[in-house]
């Protein structure tokens, strides 16, 4: 049985919420909280979820700051974003704050199940949403010698602006801070996206991640 948390400022909403997963069989919900602030309140040594429903947009403290707090303080629970929102920066700040799976809040219920199941067998999750909208490939992560062999292939200023990529910068704020063109940064972001087989700056983000060029 998989213990769940539910932090989510809708109580109708989470309240729907909290029967669906309890319906799928596998998962207890062990509590439900309004924000992050009150989540931490209620979180103790012997009290820990394995997984927790993050909502995003809260008051208080909002899902980016819980979930960076959660990393930093118990990296093994396993962080779902639940969001409305399906644009990129959304989905960038999300996994640098550490979630592992982020799906919207209007998703069919199989998708949650799926999602729920995939977080407990694999440790991680990316819906239709991300994979199709965002990211190509993700989720090959057993080609590390690959992987480190495309990295040597990097030019210093592809180093500089992947590490840029990964900011709130916009690609005109990053031509900037590199002293070079929009078109020379548009130039890097494509050569990079027919190096990394990726299809958007959220593919470069979680590229830079797992290869450790970013810190999170």
């Amino acid at each position: 049985m998989q213990n769940i948390v539910l932090v989510d400022d809708h109580v109708l909403l989470r309240q729907g919420l909290a029967n669906l997963v309890e319906s799928f069989g596998d998962y207890k919900v062990l509590f439900q909280a309004d924000n992050g602030d009150q989540f931490i309140e209620q979180l103790s040594a012997d009290r820990l979820p394995h997984i927790v429903l993050m909502d995003i947009n809260m008051p208080v403290k909002d899902g980016y700051e819980t979930s960076v707090w959660l990393k930093k303080n118990y990296p093994a629970i396993k962080i779902l974003a639940l969001s409305m929102y399906d644009n990129e920066n959304s989905v960038i700040r999300m996994f640098k704050a550490g979630a592992k799976g982020y799906i919207l809040k209007d998703c069919d219920p199989s998708e949650l199940k799926n999602a729920l199941h995939a977080l407990v067998t694999k440790g991680f999750y990316y819906s239709e949403m991300i994979t199709g909208k965002l990211i190509h490939n993700i989720n090959t992560f057993d080609d590390t010698e690959n992987e480190v062999a495309k990295i040597n292939k990097f030019s210093e200023r592809e180093i500089t602006f992947l590490k840029l990529a990964c900011t709130e910068y916009t690609y005109k704020e990053i031509a900037d801070k590199m002293l070079v063109s929009t078109r020379s940064v548009d130039g890097y972001r494509d050569g990079l996206f027919e190096k990394l087989n990726v299809k958007s700056r959220v593919g470069l983000v979680l590229f830079a991640i797992r290869n450790g060029i970013i810190t999170l």
